[in-house]
């Protein structure tokens, strides 16, 4: 490229020099006024402004990002800027929780104006019918030309952003004929942030005054849960209270309760964490008749009977439960049966300490549970067991467990292969608090 253009100033040179005719003789022209050279365009810098940067995916509010853009002199505006991570996005990576337009939204500003709100597109890769493949990418808005343009985004993403895991963002800034000016790599890091309140389980424990408790979850297992609140008394005219539907932190979850007469009710949860549940509407009666209720997380109702027969109440829209479907029998060697804190079955320790997980198949005429699969043994540590949702911030249900001495330990849901796989408590436990033994029901 050198020898290239050291020729052509020579050219030049002699053109400049190369005699004229004037009149038929010789004479050299006098020199020009030399033009402007030329030279390859410039390419400036992007440079983030204190290194990589954490993205909390979740409930905690946005991140901002600052990055500097150094110009070379003489760009002429507007100057447009590309903003592309460099990953892609697959069906699969997104899960069940499939990763959309506003995963992300952020807010941009250049050299202090706002730009408002600058949109994320979010394909999926392969690319449909053979389209040219994209990755995600930020629309940033064309500014005026400056020797520097100090860039500020900012990044509030949901919990579904984790699958972005840890990309660079390759910026690159164009002049008014789209001459590449300035480029430059940016690091971003998307952590599991505090999971919505929907999706952050709720513990509720009775004490022996029939006052209802209510724990909601923080999203952070260190510190699980939020200081308890008061849900209201009374509680003890039930002998059963049973979870139907998970319960959350945003005062979501259907329960039902047993009296004494053997009256089954139902309260309906409302959506608002200060009072959890609607007025009580009566099912039926002769409930004593089961010695355990479990909630199966759809709505959906098993009940084992005096002689250890299990029974299925399916949820109807227009009625409480339809009649019931026998299950089978030898649930007595149960001494303890929970939901598993999802909406996929339950959770039964039996005589020998030993607990099995019950996988949810489907609605009537289906069997409600695949073969049981075992988690370990040990468990009969303990004098009382409830599954939960999410209490930390890996999508899995958790379970926690009172032991004899009132502490109350914290099993975080893990993934186990079974073939397929199944979601079960883990194995190693973490220490909640003491004083559990205040409650005579937990759940």
């Amino acid at each position: 490229m050198a020898r290239m253009r050291t020729a052509v100033v020579a050219a030049a040179l002699v053109a400049a020099l190369a005699p004229v005719t004037l009149g038929g003789s010789a004479a050299f022209a006098a020199p020009a006024t030399p033009a402007a050279v030329t030279t390859a365009a410039e390419v400036g810098t992007v440079v983030q402004d204190g290194g990589p940067l954490a993205v909390p995916a979740g409930e905690e509010g946005p991140v901002t990002l600052r990055f500097t853009a150094t110009l070379p002199a003489g760009v002429k505006g507007p100057v447009t800027a590309s903003f592309e991570l460099d990953t892609w996005l697959t069906e699969g990576e997104a899960g069940s929780s499939p990763v959309s337009q506003d995963v992300i939204r952020s807010v941009c500003a250049v050299n202090g104006v706002s730009y408002g709100e600058c949109a994320w597109h979010m394909p999926y890769f392969p690319p449909v019918l053979n389209d040219p493949p994209t990755r995600p990418s930020l629309d940033l808005p064309a500014v005026p030309a400056a020797e520097t343009l100090t860039y500020t985004v900012t990044l509030d993403a949901d919990r579904t952003a984790t699958v972005l895991g840890h990309p660079d963002a390759l910026v690159e800034l164009k002049d008014s004929t789209g001459a590449t000016v300035a480029r430059g790599r940016l690091g971003l890091d998307f952590v599991a942030g505090t999971p919505s309140a929907a999706r952050r389980g709720a513990v509720h424990a009775r004490d022996k005054d029939g006052v209802l408790w209510r724990y909601e979850a923080t999203g952070d297992v260190t510190r699980p849960f939020a200081t308890r609140k008061r849900v209201g008394g009374g509680w003890n005219a039930y002998t059963a209270v049973v979870p139907i539907t998970t319960a959350t932190a945003d005062g979501r979850g259907d329960l039902v309760a047993r009296d004494k007469a053997g009256v089954l009710w139902y309260h309906q949860g409302t959506g608002k964490p200060s009072a959890p549940f609607a007025p009580r509407q009566r099912v039926g009666g002769g409930w004593n008749a089961y010695t355990a209720l479990v909630g199966v997380g759809d709505g959906g109702l098993v009940a084992r009977d005096r002689a250890g027969v299990l029974w299925r109440y399916e949820r109807k829209y227009n009625v409480p439960y339809g009649p019931r479907q026998r299950v089978g029998s030898g649930w007595n060697t149960y001494t303890a049966l929970t939901m598993s804190g999802a909406y996929d079955g339950a959770l039964g320790r039996d005589k020998d300490g030993v607990l099995w997980k019950y996988d949810r198949v489907g609605p009537v005429p289906y069997p409600p549970f695949k073969q049981r699969q075992r988690v370990g043994g040990g468990w009969n540590a303990y004098t009382a067991i409830a599954g939960t949702a999410e209490l930390g911030r890996d999508e899995y249900p958790d379970l926690v467990a009172r032991d004899g001495a009132g502490k109350l330990w914290l099993y975080q849901g893990a993934r186990k292969s079974v073939p397929g796989y199944t979601l079960v408590p883990g194995s190693t436990r973490s220490l909640v608090g003491g004083g559990w033994n205040a409650y005579d029901l937990i759940f």
